[in-house]
């Protein structure tokens, strides 16, 4: 199989490199409005739109092949019944960081797999509890380029870890990309193995 991820994301493409999968990263420009408003429908509904606009790229430049697989996903941040994504601008980045101090959130991926003949998508939802935040703790991150381009304004591996008092589910997740889940789609929806496509090298370990 010749796998495609459809992402912008240093992330997802750093946690698929780290354990040795073979890829080409093939990205276009799909809408991201969206009416929904159950997080999970709303992030399948986008990862599905970008893992299209990919498809018909490849199409059209003559590479989309019978055993080509196509990884798209997307991530927000629910908070109640709030939908969160990267945000806006500082003033959009305290906000958030303000609302999940001391509170429990959820994290939302969508993984769309697509090929020429088949569509499918699925969702993975981790909880991540914050202590409290002292506001100089905000300031401090929110002068910083981290929050910008994360869904809910932070990253679990970075400043931000220092607020986390605990995570219900896969750490993956929140990074930005579900491992496990994607391994396990990928077996129930095309019968593949996730293992049988990993490149014979040592895995990166960090």
């Amino acid at each position: 199989m010749t796998f495609i991820l459809a992402s912008k994301s240093p992330r997802r493409r750093e946690i698929l490199e780290n354990i040795g999968l073979a890829f080409s990263v093939v990205t276009a420009d799909a809408d991201e409005t969206c009416a929904k408003t159950d997080p999970c429908e709303y992030v399948k509904e986008l990862a599905l739109r970008k893992g299209e606009a990919v498809l018909r790229t490849l199409r059209q430049s003559g590479k989309l092949t019978s055993d080509t697989i196509v990884i798209a996903s997307d991530t927000v941040v629910a908070l109640e019944n709030e939908i969160l994504g990267k945000p806006r601008d500082k003033a959009d980045a305290e906000r958030m960081l303000r609302a999940f101090s001391g509170k429990e959130h959820r994290v939302i991926s969508g993984i769309a797999l697509l090929t020429e003949q088949k569509r499918v998508a699925c969702a993975e939802v981790t909880r991540v509890l914050f202590d409290d935040i002292p506001e100089r703790e905000i300031a401090k991150y929110v002068s910083t380029s981290e929050p910008y381009d994360k869904a809910g304004a932070y990253a679990i591996q970075g400043f931000a870890a220092l607020w986390i008092r605990g995570i219900k589910g896969d750490y993956f997740n929140v990074v930005g990309f579900p491992l496990k889940r994607f391994a396990d789609f990928l077996r129930e929806e095309f019968s593949l193995s996730l293992a049988d496509y990993i490149e014979n090298k040592e895995p990166k370990i960090i």
